[in-house]
Parts: structure tokens; C-alpha cells; sequence
């Protein structure tokens, strides 16, 4: 995932309803994630789903490694 550009890529949620499909068509172009706004504050971040089911095959491969070496060292290192 491409990093934030903080002038493009921080936007209020006011601009966000008015624009939705611009929006979304520059976080797919871009690769961006795109940070909504509310009251001056981060509210919630826009992802193209190709990066975030690369995020969430990621983290769910991290959770299986972490269980396999939980598991292994409930066992004393001994493979079961």
C-alpha cells in the first residue's frame, strides 16, 4: 500500500458525501487509502479492497504463526 499524501488524502466527510465517486475513483487510481474527517478529527479510513484483503490475508497468516508458536512453546518446543 502506497503511503498517505497529507493534501490529498485527508478529506472531511462533508467533501466525501458531496464527492463519493471521485473519491472512491482516486483511492482505486492511486492506491491511497483515502482519511475521512469529522469535526477536524480522524473518523475512518477508506481502502481499495484489493489492499485491504492483502491486509487481512496478512494478519490472519501473522495470527497462525503467533498460535503455532504459542502452541510450541505450551509444549516445550516439542513438535506435535
Amino acid at each position: 500500500m502506497n503511503g498517505i499524501d497529507l493534501v490529498s488524502d485527508i478529506r472531511p466527510l462533508s467533501e466525501f458525501r458531496a464527492n463519493t465517486a471521485a473519491l472512491v475513483a482516486q483511492v482505486r487510481k492511486t492506491g491511497r487509502p483515502l482519511v475521512l474527517t469529522q469535526h477536524g478529527k480522524s473518523a475512518v479510513v477508506l481502502l481499495d479492497v484489493r489492499h485491504y484483503q492483502s491486509m487481512l490475508s496478512a494478519f490472519e497468516q501473522t495470527q497462525g504463526f503467533q498460535s503455532s508458536a504459542e502452541a510450541s512453546v505450551m509444549s516445550g518446543g516439542k513438535e506435535s
